[in-house]
């Protein structure tokens, strides 16, 4: 390579540096602002989580400290903030009602329960759950608001469909309608979605009301 080349590259090779340096100079700040966002940013995502893993273990200690409590009036005093201090804490608003419900007010428990079926941050499954359990406490509700609530829980693919099919049958019994309480038993046995306990309560109670063995017995066959 002849000298004049030489020196037209590196001439050509001192204004690209220049021109790369005049560049940084420029906007290498947002380069280094860049930097500072990702470290800074995992910083605080990392700080979040140790956050929020710390108030997990302090309810969870919270919880299991109401739960140790000697008598259910007691424990679900010592619920109540806890449950309180978030809409959808399902467990702590279950553990609530449950002890509400074993110190003997059935008002309060149905009260914390219905305000869990109601709310739409929670996950139908624990709404439903809720609901249900709502309509099993005897809280002087009529049977006639039970059956509208039990009719609602078991449409098709709810998740407690067969169980709420057996409360309606047992309502119906109660109201003396046989024939409308043996209508849903049926529904129950003869669905494929029903576990084997739930069906072999079903036919048992249709052998009771009269509903002859064999026919109990057909109808109890898991269906292909």
């Amino acid at each position: 390579m002849s000298n004049p080349d030489s020196f037209i590259d590196e001439v050509s090779e001192e204004v690209r540096r220049d021109r790369l340096f005049h560049l940084l100079r420029r906007y290498g700040w947002i380069g280094l602002a860049v930097v500072v966002l990702i470290v800074g940013g995992a910083a605080v995502y990392e700080w979040r989580q140790s956050q929020i893993a710390a108030e997990a273990q302090a309810r969870g200690d919270a919880l299991l400290s109401a739960l140790a409590e000697p008598e259910p009036a007691a424990r679900a005093e010592a619920l109540a903030p806890i449950a309180a201090q978030s809409d959808d804490a399902v467990v702590p608003q279950l553990a609530l009602a449950a002890e509400q419900q074993a110190a003997g007010d059935a008002e309060a428990a149905v009260a914390t329960l219905d305000a869990l079926a109601g709310n739409g941050e929670v996950a139908e499954i624990y709404r439903d759950l809720a609901a249900l359990k709502s309509v099993l406490i005897d809280a002087g509700r009529s049977p006639e608001d039970k059956l509208l609530a039990l009719e609602a829980l078991s449409a098709p693919g709810a998740p407690f469909r067969m169980l709420a099919l057996e409360q309606i049958a047992l309502i119906r019994l109660a109201q003396g309608e046989q024939d409308a309480a043996v209508d849903k038993l049926r529904a129950i046995m003869e669905d494929a979605e029903t576990t084997p306990d739930v069906r072999d309560r079903a036919a048992s109670l249709m052998v009771a009301l009269g509903v002859p063995p064999e026919d109990a017995a057909a109808a109890a066959a898991p269906t292909e």
